[in-house]
């Protein structure tokens, strides 16, 4: 059966959209393979092959060799197969080549809808293999139309998504506006590769400085941390594996002018550039900038630290609105609490006041109390004797008597159990909403390739569930 039209249609087709003229030939034997089933019967044994030679479909159907025919479309008697082949026995299977196929106009159009397909879907994966291997990457395209609450952005070969949750507050992109984003990830659909940008995410922060500071690119500066709220203010930690070299000075550039590119693509976002330290309490330090800090205590189990800082820092700790501190809580990945210093002596002072109403604690055993978490009366009580003993340093017997004494007078409501406290201890606290230290490249790379096997598992899988339904082998 000769097709040489539709043949040449499709080898345009495969050279226009960039598909392999194999994965074309399949696709064509495949379609008339299922015609041919539809025609002569599902239950028969069938098999196409591309003749490129004669530009021809070869179809073959495959009957058994019996005495007595039961079913004509998987069988044939002795005496017709020696007639095809002359060593024919019975048991064999024997394979007709069908001459003549006489294919209606309606069967014809079955096959041409299934090669159309078969290359469309081809070239979903082409674009779906191309693009997948670029995600964590930069990408431009050009601004083609709002869609129903998204940018759509021709990238050349395919478009692509912006979401408008993805762009900064401050923009607004009219139809043939460039755009540069960062490629979060591709996911397969059920309309094809669906290719998603942002410009609101901390990575998009990372790639702009690893295009404007060669020394990131080289690998001699690393940027360890990057948090960010678009379109307002941003930090990013760095890193220097050379000692020579200021990794802030080189991200900054000579009188600013690396960083200031990078801000004029992020539309005017303030961008602080803090030296990163393998000390949590350094590095806490340094993202909490501006502000000095005058102590931290660390609570690692729980990922929190709270930052003690004078009455005259705490504005600048907090930052407008909390800006600072829920940055340099996603920078470090910890819990921060910002603690005024003036509050906590006073925190201090009210809970030795209320220690030294018992009995036997003076002033200097409160202090030492209050040093090891005991605040109140309540505290006091709930203590083991031989703690209270080791404590203050004296015998078990001593700190029996006054956890008595301090009993009975709770009894007798002649003590007060806690401190009046006026306000709040804590006077901003921010959770990270995400962790900004960067994970490492081959660990990213690594988790695309394996995504990207698992997808082409998954087509095979419903090419293979499609051709069951036709009984193909």
């Amino acid at each position: 059966m000769n097709f040489s039209e539709l043949g040449r249609v499709i080898e345009a087709l495969g050279k226009d959209r960039g598909v392999q003229k194999d994965v074309v030939v399949k696709a064509i034997e495949q379609a008339f393979l299922v015609t041919a089933r539809k025609k002569y019967g599902i239950q028969g044994e069938y098999e196409t092959r591309y003749n490129p030679e004669e530009d021809d479909i070869e179809i073959f159907q495959y009957k058994n060799v019996v005495e007595a025919v039961k079913d004509p479309i998987l069988e044939i008697d002795l005496k017709n197969a020696r007639e095809m082949n002359e060593d024919s026995q019975i048991g064999d299977q024997l394979g007709i080549r069908i001459e003549n196929p006489n294919f209606t106009r309606v069967d014809i159009q079955t096959a041409r809808q299934i090669i159309f397909q078969k290359v469309r879907d081809a070239e979903r994966e082409i674009l779906f293999s191309e693009f997948k291997h670029r995600e964590g990457e930069l990408i431009t395209g050009i601004a083609r139309r709002y869609e129903r609450g998204f940018i759509v952005v021709d990238l050349g070969k395919a478009d692509a998504v912006l979401p408008r949750r993805e762009i900064i507050p401050s923009e607004n992109f009219k139809t043939g506006d460039r755009i540069q984003a960062y490629l979060t990830e591709v996911v397969m659909t059920n309309k094809g590769p669906e290719i998603r940008l942002s410009r609101t995410c901390p990575q998009f922060l990372v790639k702009l400085f690893e295009v404007e500071v060669p020394e990131i690119q080289d690998g001699t500066i690393e940027i360890k941390s990057a948090a960010r709220e678009p379109g307002q203010r941003a930090k990013i930690a760095v890193y220097s594996t050379d000692k020579d070299i200021d990794p802030v000075g080189a991200c900054v550039g000579m009188k600013g002018s690396r960083v200031q590119n990078i801000v004029n693509e992020l539309q005017g976002e303030k961008i602080d550039i803090v030296r990163w330290s393998a000390d949590l309490e350094t590095f806490a330090k340094a993202a909490l900038a501006p502000s000095e800090i005058s102590n931290i205590m660390m609570d690692n189990e729980e990922k929190s630290m709270d930052i003690i800082v004078e009455e005259d820092q705490l504005a600048l700790a907090i930052g407008r609105k909390g800006q600072n501190v829920r940055l340099a809580a996603m920078l470090t990945g910890y819990r921060v609490n910002i603690i005024s210093k003036d509050k906590l002596k006073h925190k201090i002072q009210k809970a030795v006041e209320n220690l030294l109403q018992v009995p036997g604690i003076t002033e200097p055993r409160a202090q030492v109390l209050v040093q090891e978490g005991i605040m109140n009366i309540g505290d006091l009580v709930a203590m083991e004797i031989k703690d209270l003993a080791r404590s203050l340093a004296i015998d078990e017997n001593e700190a029996t008597e006054v956890l008595e004494k301090t009993k009975d007078m709770i009894d007798k409501a002649q003590i007060k159990l806690e401190p009046d406290m006026e306000e709040e201890l804590v006077s901003a606290s921010a959770v990270p909403v995400y962790d900004g230290m960067m994970k490492a490249r081959n660990e990213s790379d690594r988790d695309g390739k394996g995504d990207t096997e698992n997808k082409f598992s998954e087509a095979e899988k419903r090419l293979r569930e499609e051709l069951a339904a036709f009984k193909l082998k």
